[in-house]
C-alpha cells in the first residue's frame, strides 16, 4: 500500500476512534542503573541512521566508551534506502534493528501506523524537544535538524553574481551549472522538495528541470560537486556538510534563500521488536542528552533543539533566518506524488 494511502486510512481511523478509546501517552522513562544493566547484559546495539557517516562513528564510539561492554553496529543509508529496507525485512519476519533514525519524519508516521514502534520518552528530552516534534503516543521524536541550503563554489562565482534565491537559479546563466540531490533517495531532500514544492509550486520545478540539472543521490553529495569544480551552484544539499567544508578550507559557501530555507527535523525511534530492546533505549536516550546534542553541533554542524547547546561559530542563528515549515504528514501524502513528478520532470 502507497505510504499516502495508509496515511489517509491512519486519520479515518483517528476520526472515527471514541475518544475513551484513546490511550494515555506513556510517561517520561527516567535512566536508572537498571536500565544500564539490562542493556550492559545485552551487550549490542543494532542502529539503522541516514545521518552523516562521520558524526554517526563519533557518537557510536563515544556511547561505547560512556558505556563500555556495549558495541554499537552501524548501518548507514539514505533515509528512503532504509525506509525500504525496514519494510523488506519486516515482511520477511526479520527483525535486525534496534534504534531508527531518519532526517524524513513522514516514514515514522507509516512505521507507526504499521504498528512496529515501541513507545519510549527519554525523560531528559521531556524539556527541550518541542511538542511539535514528538509523537503524542511516545514513538519517537526529533534529535537532530539541518537545513537544505543552497550553495555555490566561491572560486567559480563572485559572491556579488552569486543566486540569493530559488527564483534566481531559473536565470539562463546558470543551465548546465546546478546540482541537486534526489528525493527518492535522501529523506532530507524528500522532506525539502516537499517544502519547496508547497511553497513554490510544480511549475517552478517544471521550469527548473530545463536548467539541465545535474542529478545525484544523497544530499551530501551536492557539496562534493561543488568542491571539484564540476558544477558551480547547488540546488539544495544539507547545511551541516557545507558548513563544516568551508570550515576546512574548501571553496564553498551556503546560501539561504530568500524565500526560505527548508528546515528538516531527523527522529529517532526503537522498534517493537528490537533484539536488544533495553540497549535500543539506552541508546536512544544518549542521543537526547546534552553530550551527544553538543556533539552533533561541534562535530556535526548540525541544529539542536537544546537550548543549553553552544551555536557553532560563523553562521547564523536560526532565529535570524526565514524557514520554510516542515510538515511529516504532508511529506508522507506527497511521498509518492514527489517521486512521480519529479522523474517525470528530471528523467530519472
Amino acid at each position: 500500500m502507497h505510504r499516502a494511502r495508509r496515511l489517509v486510512l491512519t486519520v479515518i481511523v483517528a476520526l472515527l476512534a471514541p475518544l475513551g478509546a484513546l490511550a494515555a501517552p506513556p510517561q517520561s522513562s527516567p535512566l536508572t542503573p537498571d536500565l544500564v544493566a539490562a542493556a550492559t547484559k545485552e551487550g549490542h546495539v543494532i542502529w539503522y541512521t541516514s545521518a552523516e557517516l562521520g558524526l554517526v562513528e563519533t557518537v557510536a564510539k563515544a556511547f561505547e566508551a560512556k558505556y563500555p561492554g556495549i558495541a554499537v553496529q552501524l548501518e548507514r543509508s539514505g533515509a528512503e534506502r532504509n525506509f525500504q529496507r525496514i519494510a523488506q525485512e519486516y515482511g520477511s519476519n526479520i527483525h535486525a534493528v534496534d534504534v531508527i533514525d531518519s532526517s524524513d519524519t513522514s516514514n515514522f508516521i507509516s512505521w507507526k501506523h504499521d504498528g512496529l514502534l515501541a513507545p519510549y520518552v527519554p525523560e531528559i528530552m521531556v524539556g527541550y524537544v518541542p511538542d511539535s516534534y514528538r509523537d503524542p503516543d511516545g514513538l519517537y521524536a526529533g534529535w537532530r535538524a539541518t537545513l537544505s541550503v543552497m550553495g555555490y563554489n566561491t572560486k567559480l562565482v563572485a559572491a556579488s553574481d552569486a543566486p540569493q534565491s530559488f527564483a534566481d537559479l531559473l536565470d539562463p546563466k546558470w543551465d548546465g551549472k546546478l546540482v541537486k540531490a534526489h528525493p527518492g533517495y535522501s529523506g532530507t531532500i524528500m522532506t525539502a522538495t516537499y517544502e519547496m514544492v508547497r511553497e513554490l509550486g510544480w511549475p517552478y520545478f517544471e521550469k527548473l528541470a530545463r536548467q539541465h540539472v545535474m542529478q545525484v543521490q544523497s544530499a551530501n553529495d551536492p557539496v562534493r560537486k561543488l568542491e571539484t569544480g564540476e558544477r558551480s551552484v547547488s540546488v539544495d544539499g544539507v547545511e551541516y556538510l557545507l558548513q563544516l567544508e568551508k570550515n576546512h578550507g574548501a571553496p564553498v559557501q551556503p546560501i539561504y534563500p530568500s524565500e526560505g530555507t527548508p528546515f528538516i527535523a531527523g527522529s529517532v525511534g526503537v522498534m517493537k521488536d528490537a533484539p536488544h530492546p533495553n540497549a535500543a533505549r539506552l541508546y536512544e536516550s544518549y542521543l537526547f542528552s546534552h553530550e551527544t546534542q553538543q556533539l552533533i553541533v561541534d562535530i556535526g554542524a548540525l541544529r539542536s533543539f537544546d537550548p543549553t547547546v553552544k551555536e557553532m561559530p560563523g553562521r547564523p542563528a536560526l532565529k535570524d533566518l526565514k524557514l520554510m515549515r516542515d510538515d511529516p504528514q504532508g511529506t508522507a501524502a506527497h511521498a509518492d506524488e514527489i517521486k512521480e513528478k519529479y522523474s517525470q520532470y528530471f528523467g530519472i
